[in-house]
């Protein structure tokens, strides 16, 4: 399998991955109306990992026929949806990142610049989703709110992974795009009457080697799910 070097990759297998857990509430939503806007979110996401595995190499290779090492996504987009406020949290912190990153991006003459001013404008939709159920859970009932802030506090650990600079993209400002990012997700929780999680973002208590191809428990069962069709009829035509 030929795979180019470019940040194109790590930042396709993020959408990929996210992609096909959101897919998996498909059925399982709490609501018709998030069945929907889930379902888009996924869609938004699967368009953009088309594009950027591309760049790297075969986008169905990419996708379907690496081995679980090879993958280079974050750990936190692998992390499984849980109960809906587990996917939000997920939701809020991967999609005010991205939102960044992708509106940095779009200003540079980097081969992603195309990519990131098209989805930049996705992104911002995921991350206002994201933050208004937010502000419906934390600022709802008591036990809304309970659970709220406890997603947010078993996903606060692999946020530090978020600004680990990624390869090809080293001189991007990271430290900026970290206290941007900080300072969002605070007014945010604020306005929800929740709080910042209190545990560190990095050191031995925190997780966070995905860019290295080292995933959590979870991610081999999600692989084998995504990749079991491709797998068991190679090379087949619809």
């Amino acid at each position: 399998m030929n795979v180019t070097a470019t940040p194109a990759l790590p930042l396709g297998d993020d959408a990929l991955i996210l992609s096909h857990r959101l897919g998996e509430w498909a059925g399982h939503a709490p609501v018709l109306e998030e069945e929907v806007a889930l379902a888009n979110i996924a869609l938004d996401l699967l368009g953009q990992a088309r594009v950027l595995l591309s760049l790297a190499g075969d986008e169905d290779e990419l996708a379907y026929l690496r081995e679980e090492r090879q993958f280079r996504n974050l750990q936190l987009v692998e992390q499984p949806n849980g109960d809906f406020a587990h996917t939000i949290a997920r939701q809020l912190y991967f999609s005010t990142y991205q939102e960044l990153l992708f509106g940095h991006l779009a200003t540079t003459e980097s081969e992603l610049a195309p990519l990131a001013a098209k989805a930049v404008k996705e992104v911002a939709y995921h991350r206002d989703h994201a933050h208004q159920w937010t502000l419906r859970l934390g600022d709802g009932t008591d036990e809304s709110h309970a659970r709220m802030q406890s997603a947010l506090d078993a996903l606060w650990r692999y946020t530090d992974e978020l600004f680990e600079p990624v390869e090809g993209l080293e001189t991007a400002p990271w430290q900026a795009l970290h206290d941007s990012w900080t300072a969002r997700i605070a007014a945010t929780l604020e306005q929800a009457t929740l709080t910042v999680p209190e545990g560190p973002r990095h050191g031995a208590w925190t997780a966070g080697a995905g860019r290295q191809g080292l995933h959590t428990e979870s991610f081999g069962r999600l692989l084998a799910e995504m990749q079991h069709l491709h797998r068991s009829h190679p090379g087949a035509a619809w």
